[in-house]
């Protein structure tokens, strides 16, 4: 008999990825499944990036590449940092990773002992807390709820720092909830993280340019947290690159190195023509993306309203990403035809099978009142979609 790994069995499956199978298994057998679980847009990789990939393949960039990337690649990495976040990261602190995932647990990898406590403000992106216990890592969640807007304050995280406490991971535009922290409020938390030299923060900025509000903040931008913080990005998100599978870090040197170190010995470095690819993406001017911004915050705008005349759903209003993550506790203790409500997983289930619709619980992201709406699919499925959760909805009584 095949005994898998106590770290194997200590990981839970991805929540994201779950639902993305559950949906696909309905789909198989002829079932009409609007999926707005995963968080990929919908939009197609620009002409001018695939360009890139074609003339990086004409010309042979077919081999074996450094494992921190592309010399000339976290060159414009670098000036990509300065141009949009101000933050002076050198080439010898960027490290290019197979995807902000790999960027994370890199970092994860390099800094953290068993034992070692992280704090993750909840709700949170699904893979922090899996990849803090593959490490052996005590995850430690601080609640923001809904009428803190899902973030946390300086005070918060200090009453969450203890002698163990090694790190700090969270991101901003935030996955699962879309808030994000303005200058005052990343200044507000810089103020706890600098009297714990100690304590490193990683701030995953992967939804950077997808931002309703007004300018991205970076919380590196403060010098004296600046040693402290490691800064995590990546294009699948705002270049619609999800499938080439490209992140990067900027972080102190020491911590770049390390990382540089961990990852030659898993996958040495991503895709040769990625890379080249990603050099286009950086280079260009981020107001290419304008269409594809306005386009998210019309979709928002739609969503909101449509879940403002659903009774019993609460929401924030989320200035970034592309999701939203209503409240829906009234519903617990409902039923129908003998189905209860007990929790958000109850919910998303109930949803699933009665307006086949696919949505993510809240549970995976550490707020069981919670479920995540990805809204990067079209006006047209997202109107049906919240006409049939509406209806839905309406028969749990």
């Amino acid at each position: 008999m095949i005994e898998l790994s106590d770290r194997l069995l200590a990981m839970e499956e991805s929540a994201t990825i779950a639902m993305s199978r559950k949906s696909r298994e309905l789909k198989a057998r002829g079932k009409d499944v609007i999926s707005l679980s995963l968080g990929e847009p919908d939009f197609n990789t620009p002409q001018f990036i695939k360009d890139a990939a074609t003339e990086a393949m004409d010309n042979n960039f077919t081999k074996y590449m450094p494992v921190p990337g592309y010399d000339d690649l976290r060159n414009s990495i670098s000036k990509k940092f300065k141009r949009d976040n101000n933050l002076d990261y050198g080439s010898d602190q960027i490290v290019v990773s197979t995807g902000a995932k790999q960027s994370i647990a890199n970092v994860v990898l390099t800094l953290i002992n068993p034992g070692d406590e992280v704090i993750i403000p909840a709700p949170y992106w699904v893979s922090y807390i899996e990849i803090v216990k593959v490490a052996g890592g005590i995850p430690v969640m601080v609640n923001a709820g809904i009428e803190k807007d899902f973030k946390i304050s300086g005070e918060d995280l200090t009453n969450a720092i203890t002698s163990k406490t090694k790190l700090m991971i969270f991101s901003t535009p935030c996955n699962p909830t879309g808030s994000v922290y303005n200058r005052e409020e990343l200044r507000d938390l810089a103020n706890a993280i600098k009297k714990h030299p100690s304590l490193m923060v990683m701030c995953d900025e992967i939804y950077e340019h997808i931002n309703f509000e007004g300018k991205h903040e970076s919380l590196a931008q403060f010098d004296d947290v600046y040693e402290q913080v490691i800064t995590v990005n990546g294009v699948s998100k705002a270049w619609a690159m999800t499938g080439w599978r490209l992140g990067y870090i900027g972080a102190p040197k020491s911590i770049a190195s390390a990382c540089s170190k961990v990852q030659g010995q898993f996958t040495s470095g991503t895709c040769s023509i990625t890379q080249k690819a990603t050099i286009a993406a950086m280079e260009a001017n981020p107001s290419v993306l304008k269409d594809m911004i306005t386009a998210f915050k019309e979709r928002r705008t739609l969503v909101l309203n449509a879940l403002a005349e659903i009774p019993g759903l609460k929401t924030n209003h989320p200035g970034g990403a592309f999701y939203v993550f209503p409240d829906c506790s009234t519903y617990f203790g409902k039923s129908h035809e003998g189905y209860t409500i007990k929790n958000a997983s109850d919910l998303c289930l109930y949803l699933l099978e009665e307006s086949l619709v696919a949505l993510v619980t809240g549970d995976a992201f550490g707020d069981p009142k919670c479920f995540r709406i990805s809204y990067a699919a079209s006006e047209e499925t997202l109107i049906e979609a919240m006409r049939r959760i509406k209806q839905a909805l309406s028969k749990l009584k």
